[in-house]
């Protein structure tokens, strides 16, 4: 039997924030790939190496978990007064399908740096020393991201002193901001940023019971709970919840229900086809605790602690997007996330997550009886990890 070579396909592995993913040039991309469809998900599950049962990605360059199996299509934008369209890409591991309904906060700190450095950034713009504002046309929810990068000596700057909590060694200071970053829908009873029209409501759940939650589009659309209301006290790490199978399908149906009442799904059977949105999170006060590296963080050091869930695992730290909707419903008196950080109205928030703590930028406006919010802000870091090609098998793509 005669076996064709593999493709090789020009990529970029990047860092962006506390994840990393696989980035490609949209016109990079086998034809069939270049547009939305069968193809394009098949190419992208096997560069991660997806579906694998073995939960390992050891023939893909995947990490095996939400924060590493990702994958970026950056195009020249189509949108007045941006330089880039980004698409991301969510890949399931031990399933074979990829969801594009939702954004990557993190990637997103990456895409300027690639954009500057792919040449879709005009040269007049980028300045020997200083920063350039990449406006960046998020294509799966539609929105604006102006992600403002560091540059030295007319390249991107990638090394510095600036620390992320979950990421290990240092590098350049990256800030991001969420332009409008709620939905802009119209919601039952109000805003769509609230889609029941409420900030907390009772959310009924079968087998576990009703639970008070606030459900928010921002960012991303989270499900937030009350952690003492499920057993938790919020500073717990992952394995805590990871290694707990009956905690896990807990924290999906909770998930399910949800997305079924702020209208993402038209059934519950939808759901398992829906795992990057919406997050479901829990909150709690501040409290003393100790992070998965070992370092001590005092109550008095953090406005309250948040855990998240992605792609049904307990996060290692806090998605980018989550983060959104933490500092936008801690800005608004009422919600669960304003209540767990002691209430009133604030512009800023500092959370503590599983790998230490987060401060994000917020404010939140009531007019005529609805909310908005006209940016979220905050500080990111990326860089390179490796450029060149990915190779697939030449019967990757359908016929």
């Amino acid at each position: 039997m005669t076996y064709a070579p593999q493709l090789r396909i020009p990529a970029t592995y990047m860092r962006g924030g506390t994840s990393k993913g696989v980035f490609f040039r949209l016109e990079d991309l086998p034809a069939a790939a270049q547009v939305p469809g069968a193809a394009r998900d098949a190419l992208l599950m096997r560069v991660i190496g997806s579906p694998d049962p073995y939960a390992k990605h050891t023939d893909g360059m995947g990490g095996a978990t939400s924060s590493t199996s990702k994958c970026v299509i950056i195009s020249k934008s189509t949108r007045p007064d941006h330089d880039v369209d980004y698409l991301y890409g969510q890949v399931a591991i031990d399933s074979a399908f990829v969801d594009w309904s939702g954004n990557c906060g993190n990637l997103s700190t990456a895409v300027g740096p690639f954009a500057i450095a792919n040449g879709f950034v005009d040269p007049a713009r980028i300045p020997e020393d200083g920063t350039v504002a990449v406006r960046v046309w998020q294509a799966n929810i539609g929105k604006t991201i102006v992600v403002h990068v560091p540059v030295a000596g007319g390249q991107v700057q990638e090394t510095g002193d600036f620390e992320l909590d979950g990421v290990t060694f240092p590098a350049a200071e990256i800030v991001l901001e969420f332009v409008d970053p709620a939905d802009e829908g119209e919601g039952e009873g109000g805003g769509a940023m609230f889609p029941t029209g409420h900030l907390v409501d009772d959310l009924q759940v079968p087998g576990i019971g009703t639970l008070r939650a606030t459900m928010i589009n921002a960012g991303i659309p989270t499900i937030f709970i009350d952690a003492a209301a499920i057993g938790y006290t919020g500073s717990e790490l992952q394995d805590a919840i990871n290694g707990d199978a009956k905690a896990l399908a807990m924290f999906e149906t909770i998930r399910a229900h949800g997305a079924l009442r702020m209208g993402l799904i038209g059934d519950l059977a939808e759901a398992s086809k829906r795992q990057h949105t919406p997050k479901v999170a829990f909150v709690a006060p501040p409290r003393d605790h100790v992070v998965s590296s070992g370092k001590a963080i005092a109550a008095g050091d953090i406005d309250l602690l948040v855990r998240a869930l992605s792609m049904g695992k307990l996060h290692h730290a806090m998605m980018g997007t989550a983060a959104v909707a933490i500092a936008t419903a801690a800005a608004i008196p009422g919600t669960l996330v304003s209540d767990a950080a002691g209430g009133g109205a604030r512009t800023s928030v500092r959370f503590g997550h599983p790998s230490g703590t987060l401060r994000v930028g917020a404010e939140a406006v009531q007019v005529d009886g609805r909310w908005t919010v006209a940016r979220a802000i905050m500080s990111r870091s990326a860089r390179v990890l490796m450029d060149g090609a990915v190779r697939v098998p030449a019967d990757t793509l359908p016929g």
